[in-house]
């Protein structure tokens, strides 16, 4: 993720007080309003710039609105807003990439957000093998979905396709993908 796209998921998703912008309770800010306190900060960009960063993502972390004139970050969220998302039937098995130092606590405890709102889940087990690596050497882990939406979990799929649930408890976890 370039620098200006880090610091752009930053603000949207964690710390919007670092530029002195207020997102609404669904996390939205005006394009506007955002690229003024960015340029007020040093971290000026332009509306083309700014797009080019929101549609050449490799994760699409951000959405801008259909008129154009807001944006937000599509999930990991450590503040409190409500993406809108509606509860959603997720596939039987979504999947989940991690590193082996963290397995042990996982299949103690679960799966659960730490400082972000939900647990993130990938459709696919290469998506999630992309997300382990970032955390050392990676490892896939596969969620019974079907189940735990059986037994009363909600689920909701954001804008990027991305997963999201409260938590994972460690009776939905297994190893590796299903053939």
């Amino acid at each position: 993720m370039s620098r200006p796209s880090k610091f752009l998921a930053k603000v949207l998703r964690h710390e919007p007080d670092l530029i002195d912008i207020q997102l609404d309770r669904h996390g939205w800010v005006q394009v506007d309003e955002l690229l003024r306190k960015l340029k007020k900060v040093g971290h000026g960009l332009s509306k083309d710039e700014l797009r080019h960063i929101v549609e050449t993502n490799d994760k699409k972390r951000f959405s801008i609105s259909e008129d154009g004139r807001r944006i937000r970050a599509a999930q990991g969220h450590s503040i409190e807003v409500d993406l809108g998302l509606p509860a959603t039937r997720p596939p039987e098995t979504l999947y989940h990439g991690t590193a082996s130092q963290n397995l042990d606590k996982i299949f103690e405890g679960g799966l659960d957000p730490g400082r972000r709102r939900q647990v993130h889940l990938s459709p696919d087990p290469e998506t999630a093998t992309r997300v382990g690596r970032r955390h050392g050497k990676p490892i896939v882990l596969r969620v019974d979905a079907r189940r735990m939406h059986a037994d009363g979990w909600t689920f909701f799929c954001s804008d990027n396709g991305v997963w999201l649930t409260d938590a994972v408890p460690a009776e939905y976890l297994g190893f590796g993908v299903t053939q």
